[in-house]
């Protein structure tokens, strides 16, 4: 049984307000995506890892994996019209190229300081309960609104998580949902755990860390050079 990681970096990254995708912008001179595929290429349970990245930079990927030494990366695909899509564009070269019975990790190309332990987790999870979901605790009081502007009532924090990448399962189960969901007409389900509970799935959670943070706006950019910074002065685990 192999380990994949299933890597999205399909998007453009419009809330960025960048030129470039912002999995490309470079930090400390080293493109976001390649700090995410270190991740998984570091990590001795990982065998192989496929990219799912926005049409017009393979090319700018190809090179950028070469010149760190991402030897892990066996495919490049391109993304579709919406996350599900991209995701199962992944899934079907997937299918292609290793077993059914494989363990699939798909993670967010913008989250590159997942851990060793968050993918070891999600890895042993998978293979004991079927599935593994990245969470967090929800610390903060999460209020409803209709509007963004008012609030109409309170939701019980104790009975919501946060949820992160990765999200593991088997290729098998992976494809099935995705079949399913077109049986369904489930067109645009915004991650793998959002569209496994839509079919009725019982989800396994493992946990997350507030450090996995995903790099969505000029904010996120800054709390990631400031985890970057203090990792290499070795008080970051």
């Amino acid at each position: 049984m192999k380990h994949i990681a299933l890597i999205i970096a399909g998007g453009s990254g419009q809330r960025m307000h960048q030129d470039i995708p912002k999995q490309f912008i470079s930090i400390d001179n080293k493109p976001i995506i390649i700090y995410t595929l270190e991740a998984f290429q570091k990590h001795t349970m990982v065998d192989a890892i496929i990219v799912v990245c926005i049409d017009g930079w393979h090319d700018v990927l190809r090179a950028y994996a070469k010149q760190f030494n991402i030897t892990k990366l066996v495919s490049i695909v391109s993304g579709g019209k919406n996350g599900q899509e991209s995701i199962k564009n992944g899934l079907l070269e997937i299918n292609r190229l290793f077993h059914e019975d494989d363990i699939v990790l798909i993670h967010d190309g913008i989250r590159p300081m997942v851990s060793e332990e968050i993918i070891s987790s999600n890895i042993v999870t998978c293979k004991q309960y079927g599935s593994a979901i990245t969470a967090i605790d929800c610390a903060e009081a999460m209020l409803m609104t209709d509007d963004k502007v008012t609030s109409f009532g309170l939701y019980d924090r104790d009975k919501l998580m946060r949820t992160q990448t990765p999200q593991t399962f088997p290729l098998k189960k992976l494809l099935w949902a995705h079949d399913e969901a077109q049986k369904r007409d489930i067109t645009n389900s915004v991650a793998t755990c959002t569209l496994m509970s839509d079919l009725g799935e019982i989800l396994h959670m493992v946990q997350g860390s507030e450090k996995n943070v995903k790099l969505t706006t000029t904010d996120d950019l800054e709390i990631f050079e400031a985890l970057l910074k203090i990792k290499k002065n070795n008080c970051l685990k």
